[in-house]
């Protein structure tokens, strides 16, 4: 399942309100993009600008008023709950702010937890962790527990957790917030090196602007509307050094 000439996620008009009895608060108006293979997307916005319910109808966990999200190739609100629900498992890997871990499990239990989900076997499942758990600088606290990690030790073990699933679309929704700089910086590479390394569409909001170095493209969004959408200074950096005989 790939996207057509590199384009792994498009939103065409998306809608989105919010109702509370007669009030209706819009949250997203008539918001279309386009997302490549292989590129780390930062949605920077202010706090009720949107960014947070446009990453949940991206991934398809939350249904638009009016418009479409095709993801490789699949238009997510045709599915079937169960289609829909099966595409998340075997294509999005998810990083939320609070690490979601579970208490009682070591980092490499956490990050096996998925994959038995996926059908694997338990000996593949702890190949593939480990191997995740490296990945983002883990590999010798594979047997921490929450209680015994610092935070932004619990956040590598979220990302591991999503990368061991090898989802080409992965979406991180405020991943730094809870972290000093430079636990931040850790994981914005890590989500930067997923993309360009494991061929990943990454998208990650926040509203944090110290990841700015770390995108390829970042796009800035205010009351449900883009308000701008560049190239970051690193990617461009490469696309001019690309060029250059």
């Amino acid at each position: 399942m790939n996207g057509n000439d590199g384009v792994a996620l498009r939103a065409e008009g998306i809608c989105k309100a919010y109702v509370s009895g007669r009030i209706r608060t819009p949250v997203l108006e008539d918001l279309s993009l386009t997302l490549r293979e292989r590129e780390l997307t930062l949605v920077l916005g202010p706090s009720g600008s949107g960014k947070s319910t446009l990453l949940a109808i991206l991934s398809g966990l939350l249904r638009p008023d009016a418009g479409r999200v095709v993801a490789l190739g699949e238009e997510l609100w045709r599915l079937s709950r169960t289609e829909l629900e099966r595409f998340r498992l075997h294509h999005t890997g998810f990083v939320f702010q609070g690490f979601n871990l579970f208490p009682a499990l070591s980092a490499l239990e956490q990050v096996m937890l998925p994959l038995d989900y996926l059908g694997l076997d338990r000996k593949t499942a702890q190949n593939r962790a480990l191997s995740a758990l490296e990945e983002v600088g883990l590999g010798a606290r594979v047997h921490l527990r929450p209680l015994e990690m610092s935070g932004g030790e619990k956040q590598r073990v979220a990302i591991a957790r999503a990368l061991a699933k090898k989802p080409q679309l992965l979406f991180a929704d405020e991943p730094t917030s809870a972290l000093d700089t430079a636990n931040g910086r850790i994981v914005i590479d890590s989500l930067h090196r997923i993309a360009r390394v494991f061929k990943a569409t990454v998208v990650c909001v926040s509203h944090d602007q110290r990841l700015v170095r770390g995108a390829d493209r970042v796009i800035s969004l205010q009351d449900g509307r883009i308000l701008s959408d560049r190239v970051a200074t690193a990617r461009a950096n490469d696309l001019e050094e690309t060029r250059t005989p």
